[in-house]
């Protein structure tokens, strides 16, 4: 039986992180979503989305450890399990993502015209079509009632894996595939 290769994941907290990048250390990369990047970003990163992830198209690091960062840490390890899958024995990740970036006091930069953030986004169309169901239930049928429930499934589920289907698929819409050139 061949022996499974220990694979190892290292949190870099943000201080360190900026020390390193500021070193010019690090290759900081961000692998949420275009309109994301575009809304706010460590200053200097680059753009690989997860949705969109693949090794081969990761920026050449030279001798520079690669970073992996999102929003809160879910999908960057997701992203490094996929870096795993190709080979690679050790990956770094921004430890809280950019939330904990901007918990530490550190500088983001971002595009005043950049879409909402997902989300927000997932926000405004999950009360939609709540209310949506819950007006239809009461006023059309009350099978429309399902509509409301099935959102709440997901916003429960969303929660609780920190997997967001809606905000998948909100990524995906045009708008938020744009990028403008810093």
């Amino acid at each position: 039986m061949a022996k499974k290769e220990n694979n190892r994941l290292h949190e870099v907290d943000p201080l360190t992180l900026q020390s390193w990048a500021a070193r010019e250390e690090a290759m900081v990369v961000d692998v949420r979503e275009p309109g994301e990047h575009a809304g706010e970003r460590i200053p200097n990163s680059e753009l690989v989305p997860l949705s969109r992830f693949d090794v081969a198209k990761l920026p050449e690091s030279g001798n520079k450890t690669v970073v992996l960062y999102c929003n809160s840490g879910n999908r960057s390890a997701q992203a490094a399990e996929r870096l795993f899958s190709a080979g690679w024995s050790e990956v770094h990740h921004l430890k809280g993502g950019i939330q904990q970036w901007r918990q530490a006091g550190l500088l983001t930069e971002g595009d005043d015209h950049a879409p909402i953030s997902l989300e927000r986004q997932v926000r405004i169309a999950a009360g939609v079509l709540i209310v949506a169901g819950t007006t239809l239930g009461a006023v059309v049928s009350p099978w429309w009632l399902a509509l409301s429930g099935f959102v709440g499934a997901g916003l429960l589920f969303a929660g609780l894996t920190d997997t967001c289907g809606m905000a998948m698929l909100l990524a995906r819409l045009p708008y938020n595939q744009r990028v403008r050139s810093r």
